[in-house]
């Protein structure tokens, strides 16, 4: 873009700062929405911990507990993992956008050696940017799948039990009638 066309559009710099802006918000977003999974991820262990206090546990509860505490353990770190790396790419599209948006408005400099080295900045930072989206998604979606793992654990068991205490009932149904 030369500098004619920047000082005759003022939106030609907003062209320049739209899209880290954007992926500025979807990494806020992303933080946020990463924050409330890691204090749900909390209350689920303190859940998990009361759980572990109830003296009457069968040892197939009790091996299902240990390996939900595990997985809800190893997803709080996936989701700390998960929201540094958020944090880096919000950060790093934060300072996209303030460096190019600097770069627009020494456009009439564009012959200067720092001119370009502040260009490639710009795109560097947007990179960073982009790998700590794509990072921290990895993350966020391995911890998802620990969460899947512990429904369907508990769902098992849920059926498992409830098949007992039909047998058990029906059994039960089956003496009286004696």
């Amino acid at each position: 873009m030369d500098a004619i066309s920047v000082s005759q559009s003022p939106f030609a710099v907003l062209t320049f700062i739209a899209a880290p802006a954007l992926l500025t918000n979807a990494s806020s977003v992303l933080a946020l929405s990463t924050t409330n999974r890691m204090l749900r991820t909390r209350d689920r262990m303190q859940e998990l911990f009361a759980k572990a206090e109830s003296p009457n546990l069968s040892e197939e509860q009790t091996a299902l507990l240990i390996d939900q505490v595990n997985r809800v353990e190893i997803q709080g770190g996936l989701l700390l993992r998960a929201l540094r790396d958020v944090y880096l790419a919000l950060g790093a599209f934060a300072a996209a956008t303030l460096v190019t948006l600097l770069g627009a408005a020494l456009v009439n400099y564009q012959d200067a050696v720092w001119f370009w080295a502040l260009a490639g900045l710009g795109l560097l930072l947007g990179f960073l940017g982009v790998t700590g989206l794509v990072l921290g998604s990895g993350a966020l979606f391995r911890a998802t799948r620990l969460s899947l793992l512990n429904i369907a654990d508990e769902a098992a068991l849920i059926r498992k039990q409830q098949l007992q205490r039909k047998s058990a009932q029906a059994a039960a149904r089956q003496t009286d009638k004696v």
